[in-house]
């Protein structure tokens, strides 16, 4: 942990934000990636007392969209993520700095912040021909990545090219290209994938490495449970459509018009663990599914990039959850006594209304005390 923030006259001396600005911003951050108010409480507490981690960030096969996303984030804003929350101190995208005092920094952090850092891996690593086709400053990827990883205190792989290879993988693979847990074998590797990733996702495990010192709970491919346990399908907006057996046939005809279900236009939906539909990020409400488009399934390795984008899949669970409502319920009779007793009900409770109205405005003074009810 590095660079104290510190306090003076209620602001912090990095970025000028007051204590409250600053509650509000790791509150914001904690409840959008599902953190309780006590754990943003502790967040917050943390970085006044200066606990930044450094963050060393490696970039390899990728189109940077991962970083790009992040950037466009503001609960928080990068900016006041990286002055306030974090210490970036490696980051060739970021960087002002290049050549020899950008390799300078990165030696200067894991020299300073060993078994402390978070590596956090974007984009594919190459491993064919020794890893040729991915070089920075005269080294490959897997030779860097195992130095950086080998003294890291967490690793996180961002996207689905650091996780497990994404687009560089795609058939024929000419570079060998893949994940970094394949790369590195034996240590846990937390798995934040998409195309590009959620960085709420990226910020939550961040939070809680932060403030508790623990990963969140992993799947077996090394996704946090929260943000990956279900499938988009379980979450759409359109899922009633699909329970109801209403479709889209074909891009622009009436049924694509009224928002119907798009598993007949080859969504993947049904196989796609992700949580896009209940967590929006890039400040904006438009997402594949939400402007018309099947989802990709950008995050499971078996479908992205692998299946045509308009084949469809098996689907897992077809049937709706138990707590779904049927889409048509067995619908009950009323009957003549029942109705009659209704309206008995009724008239009472309407009566009862109209007489406290009376008292509360009519002028008649102090409400009387009602009496003691006799049980009996």
């Amino acid at each position: 942990m590095r660079h104290p923030i510190g306090v003076q006259d209620n602001k912090f001396a990095a970025g000028g934000t007051n204590r409250r600005e600053f509650i509000k911003i790791i509150t914001m951050a904690a409840a959008s990636v599902g953190l309780t108010s006590s754990a943003a409480t502790r967040i917050a507490e943390a970085a006044t007392r200066g606990l930044k981690p450094s963050v060393v960030w490696l970039h390899f096969q990728a189109c940077t969209g991962c970083t790009e996303s992040l950037l466009r984030t503001s609960h928080p804003a990068l900016a006041e993520l990286i002055l306030d929350l974090i210490s970036l101190d490696y980051n060739e995208t970021l960087f002002a700095a290049a050549g020899h005092q950008a390799e300078d920094a990165l030696k200067k952090a894991m020299a300073e912040n060993a078994g402390k850092y978070v590596c956090i891996v974007e984009g594919a690593i190459p491993t064919k021909d020794n890893g040729i086709y991915c070089k920075i400053a005269g080294r490959t990827a897997v030779d860097l990545v195992t130095e950086v990883a080998d003294k890291a205190g967490a690793i996180i792989a961002i996207g689905s090219c650091a996780s497990w290879g994404g687009i560089p993988s795609a058939d024929p693979n000419p570079t060998g290209a893949t994940g970094a847990p394949t790369v590195l074998k034996g240590k846990t590797v937390v798995t934040i994938p998409g195309c590009p990733a959620n960085p709420y996702n990226l910020l939550g495990t961040v939070l809680q490495f932060v403030t508790l010192g623990t990963l969140p709970a992993l799947d077996e491919k090394g996704r946090p449970k929260w943000a990956y346990g279900r499938v988009i399908h379980e979450d759409c907006p359109r899922r009633a459509h699909f329970d109801a057996g209403r479709f889209a046939e074909k891009f622009g005809d009436e049924g694509h018009r009224q928002g119907y279900c798009l598993y007949k236009l080859g969504c993947k939906g049904p196989a796609t663990h992700a949580n896009c539909s209940l967590l929006r990020y890039g400040e904006t409400e438009a997402w594949p599914i939400g402007i018309g488009h099947p989802c990709f399934g950008c995050t499971e390795q078996k479908t992205a990039f692998r299946i045509p984008l308009h084949t469809t899949i098996d689907i897992e669970r077809p049937m709706p959850p138990d707590t779904y409502p049927p889409i048509h319920a067995q619908q009950g009779h009323v009957g003549a006594v029942a109705a009659g007793v209704g309206g008995v009900v009724t008239g009472a409770l309407l009566g009862a209304g109209w007489m406290a109205s009376k008292k509360l405005h009519g002028g008649e003074g102090e409400q009387k005390k009602a009496p003691d009810r006799k049980e009996g």
